[in-house]
C-alpha cells in the first residue's frame, strides 16, 4: 500500500516536473539575480542615483516635475521615487519607456535612459515578458512547483530509517548517476522549505485567495485603507503643483519616512507610499488621492495594521529574503539557485530511466533472450 502510494506521487511529481520545469528555471534564475537588486544598482549605478553632498535644502518635487516634463514633454509618469534618508540622493521619475534621474538640490536631469537589465530581469521573473498572458502562466506555474515540493519531500523519506542519513548526505564518491540523483534528492529536500516560504509569498502577490488565507490564520481582514472624510482641497491646475502639495502636506503631517514614492494607478488613483525605519514588518504609510483633484480618499496608516496588515507588509522582504538582511537575501539566493538546479537534474532522472526502460525492453525482445 504504501509502495504503490509512493509510486502514484512519484507520477504526480515526474509530470508536473516535465510540464513546468522551463517555467521553475527562469523564475528561480531571475528570482535569484533580483534579490541582490539594490546592491547590484548601488555598485554600478552610483553615477545616477547619488550627487555630491551640497549644504542646500530639496527644491522641491514641483521643481523637479517640471524639470522631467521639459526632458520628455511626450511622457507621462508612472512613478516617482525619493530616498529621504539621503539628502543627495537623485530623484526618480520612471515613465513607461524611460527613466529620468534628477539633481535633488537643483532640479537639473542627471541622467536618462531606457529600462535597464534589471527592470528586465524583474519583468521575466514576473510576467515571463509576456503581459497578462505570462502573469497567468507564471503564477499557475508556481502553484504547480509548491505541489512539486510537497511530493518531492514525501519522496524524499525513506522507506527504512536505517536509510535516513544516507538521504541527507551527497555520496561525492559515486557515479554520475547517484551524485545526480543525491543532487537532485538532497538538495531539493534542504531547499524545499525555504522554497515553499518563497513560492507562497509570492503567490500572496499574485491570487486574492492566499491574502484570504492570511486572512483567515490572523484572525483579521487585510484592509485597503479607511476611507477618509471629504475636506475643503485647494484646486491646483498644474500637475506639478499638485503632486507637489499632496507630498508636502502629507510629510508635513506623518514626518521621518526614509524613503518616498508615488505612483499612478488604473482608475485615477494617484498613490503615496512613505516607508518609515523598521526591523520586521515595514512601517509604511499608504495614502490614496483623486489624482485630478488631490483629494485624499484613502488611508492605510501602519500604526493601525491588523494580522493581516502585518503580513502583507512583511510579504515582499520575506520573499527576497531581505527581512534578515544580507544574509537572508544570500539564503534565498542560495535556494533560488537550487531551484533552478531541480529541473536540470529531475530530467536527466527521467532520461537516464528511460535509457535504462529501453534497454530492458530491448533485452526482452532480442531472440537470445526468447531462445532462453
Amino acid at each position: 500500500m504504501r509502495k504503490r502510494f509512493k509510486d502514484i506521487i512519484r507520477q504526480i511529481h515526474l509530470w508536473l516536473g516535465l510540464g513546468t520545469g522551463l517555467i521553475v528555471f527562469v523564475v528561480s534564475i531571475t528570482g535569484c539575480t533580483y534579490v541582490f537588486e539594490e546592491e547590484i544598482r548601488e555598485a554600478t549605478q552610483k553615477e545616477r542615483l547619488y550627487v555630491p553632498v551640497q549644504q542646500k535644502p530639496f527644491i522641491g518635487l514641483d521643481k523637479v516635475i517640471t524639470a522631467f516634463q521639459k526632458a520628455a514633454p511626450n511622457e507621462k509618469i508612472s512613478v516617482i521615487r525619493m530616498t529621504n534618508s539621503t539628502p543627495n540622493a537623485t530623484v526618480e521619475i520612471a515613465s513607461k519607456k524611460n527613466t529620468y534621474y534628477f539633481n535633488p538640490y537643483d532640479g537639473q536631469l542627471v541622467y536618462k535612459g531606457r529600462h535597464d537589465w534589471l527592470d528586465t530581469v524583474e519583468e521575466i521573473h514576473m510576467t515571463l515578458l509576456m503581459g497578462e498572458t505570462g502573469k497567468f502562466i507564471q503564477r499557475w506555474a508556481v502553484v504547480v512547483f509548491v505541489l512539486m515540493l510537497i511530493t518531492g519531500i514525501i519522496l524524499w523519506f525513506p522507506n527504512q530509517m536505517r536509510l535516513l542519513k544516507q538521504s541527507l548526505r551527497i555520496k561525492w564518491k559515486g557515479s554520475f548517476k547517484r551524485v545526480n540523483y543525491d543532487l537532485h534528492n538532497v538538495l531539493g529536500f534542504y531547499a524545499s522549505w525555504i522554497l515553499i516560504i518563497i513560492s507562497l509569498t509570492g503567490l500572496f502577490f499574485a491570487f486574492k485567495e492566499v491574502k484570504t488565507a492570511a486572512s483567515f490564520f490572523t484572525g483579521s481582514k487585510l484592509t485597503e485603507g479607511k476611507k477618509q472624510p471629504p475636506v475643503e482641497t485647494p484646486v491646483i491646475e498644474s500637475l506639478a503643483l499638485r503632486y507637489d502639495y499632496i507630498y508636502k502636506t502629507t510629510a508635513l503631517k506623518y514626518p521621518g519616512a526614509i524613503s518616498t514614492s508615488i505612483s499612478i494607478r488604473k482608475g485615477g488613483e494617484l498613490r503615496l507610499r512613505m516607508i518609515y525605519p523598521y526591523k520586521w514588518a515595514r512601517n509604511q504609510n499608504t495614502f490614496f488621492f483623486n489624482e485630478a483633484s488631490g483629494q485624499l480618499l484613502r488611508a492605510k496608516r501602519y500604526k493601525e495594521f491588523n494580522g493581516a496588515d502585518l503580513i502583507e507588509a512583511t510579504n515582499y522582504d520575506l520573499h527576497t529574503g531581505r527581512l534578515f538582511g544580507l544574509p537572508g537575501k544570500i539564503i534565498a539566493c542560495i535556494a533560488a539557485l537550487i531551484s533552478a538546479s531541480l529541473p536540470i537534474t529531475g530530467f536527466i532522472i527521467w532520461l537516464k530511466k528511460g535509457k535504462k526502460r529501453k534497454r530492458r525492453i530491448r533485452k526482452r525482445r532480442s531472440p537470445a533472450h526468447s531462445f532462453a
